[in-house]
């Protein structure tokens, strides 16, 4: 890990972010209480444009969906860094142990974008007081749709990586995990962070028939079955294990009553990868197999292949940054290198394909629990220890201070 040559743009940042606690927590309990899903966030995108409201910025809000996009202008011109928070909840309904409780029915921000909207702010609030250091602008990305709606992607289109004037060179984002690892401890890995996530969806039609004379339909239940385990051969047997494949069928519905035999057959499966070599193949590979398997049986397969994010890719260079600042506020016990890839997928991907950057893991783990065996985030149970909160602004806050103080 390299050093940087001088922290000095750092010093007291923790402190000051710690100073800004009572309102921050504030804050994410208010947005934790008003949880919205999708792309279409209104009551979110007033909380955080009245969170802003006095800081001097140049605030735009978006047209296909409800973001927010701030710029802050330092003292002296410079490069711009974009730093990103998602906003959107889950259709999960609540069971935690949070000090608060979503007041919308069937709707939880079970994934931590409470705690990343409110970092953010955070980190906002610390930056605007220390504008007089920077040389450059920094971009702050609200983004809705983070779950599975491409958010991130709408707000490239709308020009959220130019909206300073001049394109960012730099991205970073944060996300607050409840379990796997301590509250307070961040992690990042070079190179795929996140796999690259598709779903797959297969109908198999066949004959439907009376499930005494199955000689007489075309069944369609054993090719499906058939097909699931056909998949699982392909992933072990045209796929390297140094570059995994995970596919996972979730869903199998077909069917009446045990004495029918159904017309069809349906099965949905979630595919993973971790390389942009194998995510440009995978596609082709499934479809042979599912249209083969379904042909040596005399039926026929219908697929649907639903494309969803790409793999998130860290630059090595800005999880060098990432380290030494997390270090620098946190101590050395404060960073861990992330050892492997995660299997889910962020769609802060968008942002990385196109602006070197880093996304960071800060573990958020509920004090006195085992961060082994916590709810994990998505679960109806996921709590999140409000200690991270300032942790994550003061990081946030300081990767972009280490950027635009240190060019």
């Amino acid at each position: 890990m390299s050093v940087a040559p001088d922290h000095r743009p750092l010093d007291g940042l923790l402190d000051a972010a710690h100073a800004l606690a009572p309102e921050l927590h504030a804050l994410r309990r208010s947005l934790h209480r008003i949880p919205e899903v999708g792309l279409d966030l209104p009551k979110t995108q007033a909380a955080v444009l009245e969170a802003l409201d006095g800081l001097d910025l140049e605030v735009t809000t978006g047209t296909a969906l409800s973001s927010v996009t701030a710029v802050l202008r330092g003292a002296r011109p410079g490069p711009a860094v974009l730093l990103r928070a998602d906003m959107d909840a889950l259709p999960v309904t609540e069971d935690s142990r949070d000090v608060v409780r979503s007041e919308h029915e069937g709707v939880m921000h079970a994934c931590g974008h409470d705690f990343h909207m409110a970092g953010l702010i955070g980190a906002a609030r610390l930056l605007h007081a220390r504008r007089e250091e920077i040389a450059g602008a920094v971009v702050l990305m609200f983004q809705p749709g983070e779950e599975g709606k491409h958010g991130a992607r709408f707000m490239i289109d709308e020009g959220v990586l130019e909206a300073s004037g001049e394109r960012a060179t730099a991205a970073y984002g944060l996300h607050v995990f409840s379990a796997g690892y301590p509250a307070g401890v961040a992690t990042a890995r070079a190179g795929t962070e996140f796999a690259a996530v598709d779903t797959l969806h297969v109908t198999i039609h066949g004959v439907g028939g009376h499930g005494s004379a199955p000689h007489r339909a075309q069944d369609p239940v054993p090719v499906a079955a058939e097909i699931v385990l056909a998949l699982q051969a392909a992933v072990t047997r045209q796929f390297s294990i140094f570059d995994p494949v995970v596919v996972t069928v979730g869903r199998i519905v077909a069917g009446t009553k045990d004495n029918i035999i159904p017309a069809t057959a349906h099965l949905d499966a979630t595919v993973r990868t971790f390389s942009a070599a194998t995510h440009g193949v995978i596609e082709e590979r499934l479809r042979r197999v599912v249209h083969h398997v379904a042909a040596a049986h005399g039926l026929r397969a219908e697929i649907d292949w639903e494309q969803g994010y790409p793999t998130t890719d860290n630059d090595p260079a800005e999880v060098d940054r990432v380290a030494r600042v997390s270090t620098t506020l946190l101590g050395e016990q404060g960073y861990v290198t992330m050892a492997d890839p995660i299997a889910g997928a962020e769609d802060f991907s968008y942002v990385l394909q196109q602006v070197p950057g880093a996304y960071l893991i800060l573990g958020a783990t509920l004090q006195g629990l085992d961060p082994e065996t916590a709810a994990y985030n998505h679960s109806p149970q996921a709590t999140f220890d409000e200690s991270a909160l300032t942790i994550g602004s003061a990081i946030l806050a300081g990767l972009a201070l280490d950027r635009l103080t240190n060019a």
